[in-house]
């Protein structure tokens, strides 16, 4: 049986597809194509028509891909440059989430949105994917030697059913306050996973937490509302803040005191006018308006009245975020009065709202998500496994 499959449009890429599976050959792998051609009969097909038949085309590729995942394929690789690499990502992203998956291709998108809920190693091939030659024939022998490490993957001590963990959001603005709490955790036995709520990590949070890999949340850092909302990069992420509503949760207002941004050269003057600090070269962080912080509190009460399960908000107000601290960039008591006000009125009355005179990074709004964490977790005796098993679609 094939330990690779080989997503490829066989129509135009058919000499490219035969050397990957041969060099795989070469070193032991077997491997077999799916073909996702569009089967066009040589017409150019105008932009809808196109567009429905790289579905279809996805669609047929994905039944034959979940099967070979079921059975032995133990890797699925996708070739394409901007058609057939977007109808191999629909099949990857349809597989499991930490099932192993490759594309080499031109690079012809931005990458993170399309992968910020799925595991998919990126291969760019430099030149294009139109006949052999030296350069995509390296690329093609590099990407063979992944794949067969891959599949010849005899690492021990791992465990095909994860233990839940205590989900976790954060952003380097909150690690003051996210780096004690994993510690803590971990002391009481309690595993973290943690996701970086910078508009693409929300997305795996959400993913991972509707397929029950966590048996608690803690939404330190609801950042990814700002960009939702207001404004930043991101990715389509509806259930961001409702996924996993059964488990208990705790939510405090981490990071949402700023708008993250790009390249201090690239904004708006509007938001130059702002306080406002370049958290690295490639971003900026812009502080919110009142208007906006009512906004996303909001926004943020809405989602959690929704919830089914236990929930909990913890507001420190001494400050949201790193520069939001006496002496900070953004420092704005008066900013967090109103995340607090708006989230009193919005809230159920089923929701506890606690606020603690105290910045997120003391060690008292610590030890209360611990003792929070606790109450809510005696409220409901939760108990979930999430399956990585690879033959698990």
């Amino acid at each position: 049986m094939a330990k690779v499959i080989v997503l490829a449009t066989l129509a135009t890429k058919a000499e490219e597809t035969t050397y990957l599976i041969t060099r795989l050959s070469e070193i032991g792998v077997a491997a077999r194509a799916i073909d996702i051609s569009l089967h066009s009969g040589g017409r150019i097909l105008d932009g809808d028509a196109k567009v429905a038949a790289m579905k279809e085309a996805a669609a047929r590729a994905t039944i034959d891909a979940v099967e070979a995942v079921a059975g032995d394929a133990e890797l699925v690789v996708g070739i394409g440059g901007g058609t057939g690499g977007e109808i191999a990502l629909r099949v990857l992203r349809a597989l499991p989430i930490t099932y192993p998956k490759m594309l080499v291709t031109t690079l012809p998108f931005d990458p993170r949105a399309t992968l910020a809920d799925s595991s998919i190693f990126l291969i760019p091939t430099l030149a294009d994917i139109a006949g052999l030659n030296a350069i995509l024939r390296r690329v093609l022998d590099n990407a063979a030697l992944m794949a067969a490490g891959l599949c010849r993957n005899d690492l021990s001590g791992g465990d095909d059913n994860a233990v839940p963990s205590v989900g976790i959001t954060a952003l380097g603005a909150t690690d003051g306050a996210v780096a004690p709490l994993v510690s803590a955790l971990a002391r009481r036995g309690q595993e973290s996973s943690v996701f970086h709520s910078n508009g693409y990590g929300g997305a795996a949070f959400a993913r991972f937490a509707k397929e029950n890999a966590f048996d608690a949340i803690i939404d330190l850092t609801p950042h990814e509302l700002t960009r939702i909302h207001v404004d930043g990069a991101h990715v389509d992420m509806p259930d961001r803040f409702s996924a996993g509503g059964d488990r208990p949760r705790i939510v405090l207002p981490g990071a949402l005191n700023f708008i993250g941004l790009g390249e201090k050269s690239l904004l708006a003057k509007h938001y130059l006018e702002r306080p406002h600090y370049a958290h690295s070269g490639f971003f900026t962080h812009v502080k919110m308006s009142d208007t906006e912080m009512a906004h996303v509190a909001t926004k943020l009460a809405e989602s959690l009245n929704t919830l089914k399960g236990p929930c909990a908000v913890i507001i420190p107000m001494g400050g949201f975020s790193h520069h939001d601290r006496p002496g900070g960039a953004i420092e704005d008591p008066a900013l967090r009065a109103v995340c607090r006000d708006t989230l009193r009125e919005k809230l159920s009355p089923k929701i506890q709202l606690k606020t603690v005179d105290a910045h997120l990074f003391d060690p008292q709004i610590t030890k209360d998500i611990l003792v929070t964490l606790d109450a809510l977790s005696a409220q409901k005796d939760t108990s979930c496994t999430i399956s990585l098993k690879k033959k698990t679609p």
